[in-house]
């Protein structure tokens, strides 16, 4: 007999996962009537434990983020595939689904993407899971829906329809299969992922993180959204500026009428490429916009308001200066990080150690560091220390109780240091430029 050879970790080769294709039950008939509505609520109220929700929306379809498409699945109350334009908001199911749903936890995959829609309908959540969030502060490596329904229960997930247009009617039986598919383990998998939070004494943590996204208020209106157009590093003068400014304003203004993406009548790169023509270069009529935009690869979606665009350039253009905007917007956000070294060093220096150090101690505990403590916050601080106490004022600005507890020493320690740390400022350099770029937007 061969003697048994020992076997390296490395050379270990994991199962191939298996293929989830159908739910076990089959995919159901979407609810599209009161009567079928009814008789799931019914069924789900039979049911136990917390609730698997998803969500379909038309991203990059429709300007509107709303939901056209709920799944809902519960131990021993069957999955469900809800239809709400079907009934709209606030509709009588929906109160009822919200109230059966009051006292009872919901599982989310990435729920930031789906509370908004959700809630827009009538469905409010008030105990949440969210098993995307959780795998990050458990320290897993991939936290994809698919990557953890691999790892955490060996089985692959198809991603082929996560792009497609959900407001289509009659919805594809196809999508309708994939839609089912991500609620199907989603129950079993928080179960695993509850399990690793246990184990690595970091259950607290994703609790509290879970409390403060569904108590968050809805974010505030950007100031000048228009600002963050894409190409708008190449914009600098205010003449320029101003043609942006409005021609994203027409763009979003008709987008929102249509109910259709913005970048489906206007991308972008077209604003910017008018903006930067415009002042030189005649755009009276549609031969000469289509000139301009041809080395972009001329969409004929883009023509079809084209004397929406070249009236709003005439418009700009007779604007006095005095209507142009500045040249920075007038915002809250701190400068950019690439110039806190050469004009701001007191206020560099300890970023440099603050966020060497809190590198070194994510990487400790295993929990991605945006998720230790938010870097805009780590900037607010070393920017602005706080006359009290860090830890009160990390509280302040949003972060966590357990983030404070781990990172306001952290901080503390960071703003006594008078020189920046040089593998910190490698790291910014390498790191942090869009970053930086971003903030100046």
């Amino acid at each position: 007999m061969p003697e048994e050879q020992d076997v390296s970790p490395a050379e270990v080769v994991a199962p191939a996962p298996t293929p989830l294709l159908h739910p076990a039950g089959g995919v159901p008939e979407i609810i599209e009537t009161e009567t079928a509505f009814d008789a799931a609520l019914q069924a789900l109220a039979q049911g136990s434990g917390p609730f698997a929700f998803d969500a379909e929306r038309a991203s990059g379809f429709k300007y509107s983020a709303r939901a056209y498409l709920i799944q809902i699945k519960r131990t021993h109350g069957g999955l469900h595939l809800i239809d709400p334009i079907a009934f709209g908001p606030g509709h009588r199911c929906f109160v009822e689904l919200n109230n059966l749903i009051a006292n009872e936890e919901v599982i989310l995959h990435a729920s930031t993407q789906d509370l908004p829609c959700l809630r827009e309908v009538g469905i409010y959540p008030q105990i949440l899971f969210d098993t995307e969030l959780a795998g990050r502060i458990a320290g897993l490596a991939r936290v994809g829906l698919g990557p953890l329904l691999e790892s955490q229960l060996g089985v692959s997930l198809a991603k082929e329809h996560s792009a497609a247009d959900w407001s289509k009617r009659p919805l594809p039986a196809e999508w309708l299969n994939y839609a089912a598919l991500d609620v199907e383990l989603l129950v079993e998998l928080r179960e695993k992922v509850y399990q690793l939070l246990v184990e690595a004494g970091k259950l607290q943590w994703a609790e509290q993180d879970f409390a403060a996204i569904i108590s968050a208020p809805p974010a505030p209106p950007r100031i000048d959204p228009w600002r963050r157009t894409s190409g708008m590093h190449k914009i600098k003068k205010r003449l320029h500026l101003a043609l942006v400014r409005d021609l994203w304003s027409a763009r979003n203004e008709l987008a929102k009428e249509l109910d259709v993406s913005p970048g489906r009548l206007l991308s972008d790169a077209a604003i910017s490429a008018i903006a930067l023509a415009a002042e030189t270069t005649p755009l009276t009529n549609r031969k000469q916009l289509e000139k301009i935009l041809r080395p972009l690869g001329l969409r004929a979606r883009w023509f079809e308001n084209s004397e929406l665009w070249i009236s709003t350039i005439a418009a700009t253009l007779a604007l006095p200066e005095e209507q142009w905007p500045e040249a920075r917007s007038k915002s809250d956000a701190l400068p950019p990080i690439k110039l806190w070294r050469d004009r701001f060093p007191e206020k560099y220096a300890p970023l440099t150690h603050a966020r060497f150090n809190l590198g070194e101690k994510a990487t400790a505990l295993s929990i991605p560091l945006e998720n230790l403590i938010s870097p805009e916050l780590v900037r607010r601080i070393c920017w602005s220390p706080p006359e009290t106490s860090v830890h009160e004022a990390l509280l302040a600005l949003g972060a966590r109780r357990w983030q404070a507890e781990i990172v306001a020493p952290i901080l503390t320690t960071a703003l006594l240091e008078k020189e920046p740390l040089e593998l910190a400022e490698a790291e910014t350099e390498n790191k942090n430029g869009e970053e930086g770029a971003a903030e100046s937007s």
